[in-house]
């Protein structure tokens, strides 16, 4: 998750630091990184940084003075929510601009063991705190194959479908949740391969909830 420039090198009065592409999207692990992430002031200079900047610029923007965007921003480079993009040298001082590293963040279960929700230890496909759970160890999971990932320079096979139905009534909803689930079932007896040794485990989550409207009434 955290990012870090590889190599620095000095024009005139520049440095540039060399960087990896920015991420779509972050998984915060570390408690630390997540409090700093959910500081109001800090969460807004992330939001400002999208793009990069200095302490300067995004002090004005967020309403500080240039030493409180500077305090703020060492906390977020610490916990490596933003990073260096370049130093420019002017008249004996030195202006940092920095980016944040990624577009956005999801904060893991992880940052909070103690509290992680466990889909385990009550699970009732009918609840909806029972899918909140299995949300919840899915982001959890795959914020860690990502740094393993990264790590050893392998991508990570991963597969999504997100989509929306429309259902004429509950009856009609109950009736496509039992073929779906007949089909799903058929579908792994046909394809898991427990006896071969080699064979690689792959957590499975098919969800189903309703979509939110802009009519809270409506959703009642």
């Amino acid at each position: 998750m955290t990012a870090k420039a590889t190599k620095s090198f000095l024009t005139k009065n520049i440095v540039f630091a060399t960087l990896r592409p920015m991420d779509e999207i972050a998984v915060i692990e570390d408690p630390r990184a997540a409090e700093a992430a959910l500081h109001p002031i800090r969460a807004r200079l992330l939001a400002e940084l999208a793009d990069g900047g200095t302490a300067s610029g995004v002090a004005a923007k967020v309403g500080l003075t240039r030493q409180k965007a500077n305090y703020h921003l060492r906390a977020l480079e610490d916990n490596g929510l933003v990073e260096l993009v370049e130093e420019r040298r002017n008249r004996g001082m030195t202006e940092r601009v920095m980016r944040a590293t990624a577009s956005s963040y999801v904060i893991s279960p992880a940052a909070l063991p103690a509290l992680a929700p466990d889909p385990d230890r009550s699970p009732d496909q009918l609840s909806a705190r029972w899918l909140l759970a299995l949300a919840g160890r899915m982001v959890a999971e795959l914020g860690t194959l990502i740094t393993r990932s990264r790590a050893a320079r392998k991508p990570l096979a991963s597969f999504g479908i997100d989509g929306e139905i429309a259902f004429a009534s509950a009856r009609d909803r109950a009736e496509f949740v039992a073929e779906l689930s007949d089909h799903v079932e058929r579908l792994i007896a046909a394809h898991h391969s427990a006896a071969t040794p080699s064979a690689r485990k792959h957590r499975l989550i098919v969800a189903l909830h309703p979509s939110i409207t802009k009519n809270p009434a409506k959703e009642r």
